[in-house]
């Protein structure tokens, strides 16, 4: 059994008109992958992309489904259970789910992030500020969903739609008032977050990613978009320094509030729309950021041991979210300025008479560049760059890290990232031909040894980015998932005493 749910199936299809029989028929758990089936639950037999539900209709009435509900009928016919025809199934599944569980999110403080950087730093923030001020939030997303602290490992950015319905209504018995969610423009474009109710939006920024996905970046962007434009939000938050963000102000329903946020002046026409947030200036030390900030409601200051330019826009992004929920804001950035960071985002690693490593999730040209470009304010000495690039993915990108590495880096060793099904020199042999002069850039097919041989060649007043895997605890090669940590990795080489 799936939860403590029941309902029949009237009462799930209310706008359906169902014979008695099947209109009283009590289902107990609802699920869309026939995997998980358990007595009583009914099954959401849903197109994906390269799977049709309805073969595996069979399996699921064999595992004890007593429903089954497809896009195809006529396609079902032989099966000893109620075949209710649901035009737009895999659409509407998230609402059918939400349904089912009660609508937990309309429970909930529910607070959808997307863009494609930052996402996962702005959630934790948000949730950590939220609980220094007592309320109890939880974040979904990349590296894991729950209360901060302990966190169960994600297989995707955002759940399906079923599972997140489901994760929401945990989070409400287990007294949740808030959720920072990550939300994936895949989320977005199969329906994953339908039957959400999200009360505030976040876009951080748009760059070059999951092409093979979209298949152009106005796909891309449109899909990201959607979060703040069908969506019944009554707030949202903008990176206005992001050209598509700038656009997007202005596409935003009239009813919703906007607050922008960067470094550049709004300027007339978007002040008439937007609420500024403007940085006024900014510092990037060693030891941190500290930057002047200007809002409606007043100056402040935020003054945080975060490394990285662009997390100074995650903090932006946060303060955006915390001000909308009505808080104060010199009470919202003492908050933010005693916030740690996320494990695997701009993770520093300092030690005695050893060059300053920073592990980082950072897995796109963009992100590469703000990454290292962030460091470089921050750097004494010289800037190294460890990277990679994942097999079974947008190829086109390759050279454009290798492009990014270059322009930011003095030093750059080029490695495995997670090959998957990919011959791994033959990836590096493809990021290589975005390099201008190889002659000045090393090559290392296992990462472990690219990263000791980086750090034992650069001097105590230089910085290394290792970038590309941040949190991950494996590495997939050859469809195997292996035990790899770039985090252990470094806390051995550098010696330090909780390392694995």
């Amino acid at each position: 059994m799936n939860s403590s749910c029941s309902l029949t199936l009237q009462q799930l299809l209310p706008d359906l008109v169902l014979p008695p029989e099947v209109a009283e028929q009590p289902i107990t758990g609802i699920e869309n992958d026939s995997r998980r089936i358990q007595g009583g639950d009914l099954f959401l037999a849903c197109r994906g992309l390269s799977v049709d539900g309805n073969r595996f209709a069979e399996a699921a009435v064999a595992a004890g489904a007593v429903a089954v509900l497809t896009e195809d009928d006529e396609a079902l016919t032989a099966l000893s259970v109620p075949v209710i025809r649901v035009d737009s199934l895999t659409a509407k599944q998230g609402e059918l789910a939400a349904r089912f569980f009660g609508n937990p999110s309309r429970k909930l403080h529910m607070i959808g992030i997307t863009g494609t950087n930052g996402k996962t730093s702005c959630s934790h923030f948000v949730a950590a500020a939220l609980e220094r001020f007592g309320q109890r939030a939880a974040v979904i997303g990349t590296t894991g969903n729950g209360f901060l602290g302990s966190l169960e490992p994600a297989t995707h950015t955002t759940p399906d739609a079923v599972q997140l319905q489901r994760l929401l209504a945990d989070l409400v018995q287990q007294q949740a008032g808030a959720v920072a969610m990550e939300v994936s423009s895949h989320a977005l474009e199969q329906g994953r977050v339908s039957g959400v109710a999200f009360e505030q939006a976040v876009f951080t920024n748009l760059s070059r990613d999951h092409l093979d996905y979209h298949g152009s970046m106005e796909a891309y962007g449109e899909a990201k978009a959607r979060l703040l434009l069908e969506y019944p939000i009554r707030h949202a938050v903008i990176n206005s320094d992001d050209p598509f963000g700038r656009a997007l102000i202005e596409r935003i329903p009239s009813e919703v509030d906007v607050l922008a946020y960067g470094e550049q002046p709004l300027g007339s026409a978007l002040q008439a729309r937007a609420l500024p947030l403007q940085v006024l200036n900014c510092q990037l030390h060693r030891g941190g950021i500290r930057a002047q900030i200007d809002s409606p409601w007043g100056e402040a200051v935020i003054d945080s041991p975060l490394l990285g330019r662009f997390n100074l826009d995650n903090l932006l992004a946060a303060l955006g979210v915390l001000l909308g929920a009505g808080i104060e804001i010199q009470t919202a950035v003492a908050a933010l300025n005693q916030l740690d960071g996320v494990e695997g985002r701009m993770q520093a690693f300092d030690q005695p008479d050893q060059p300053l490593v920073v592990v980082d999730y950072a897995h796109t040209p963009d992100a590469l560049d703000k990454a290292l470009s962030s460091l470089r304010e921050h750097a004494q000495g010289r800037l190294w760059c460890v990277f990679g690039c994942g097999g079974d993915r947008d190829r086109g990108k390759r050279p454009q890290m290798a492009a990014a590495a270059e322009k930011q880096a003095d030093h750059l060793m080029v490695t495995s990232d997670n090959p998957r099904s990919e011959a791994p020199q033959a990836i590096i042999d493809e990021v290589m031909g975005g390099i201008q002069k190889p002659g000045s850039v090393r090559t290392e097919v296992d990462r472990p040894t690219a990263i000791a041989r980086a750090i034992e060649e650069a001097a105590p007043e230089d910085v290394i980015l290792v970038a590309g895997k941040g949190h991950e605890d494996y590495q997939e090669i050859n469809g195997v998932r292996h035990r790899y940590s770039d985090i252990e990795t470094v806390k051995q080489i550098l010696g330090m005493a909780d390392a694995l």
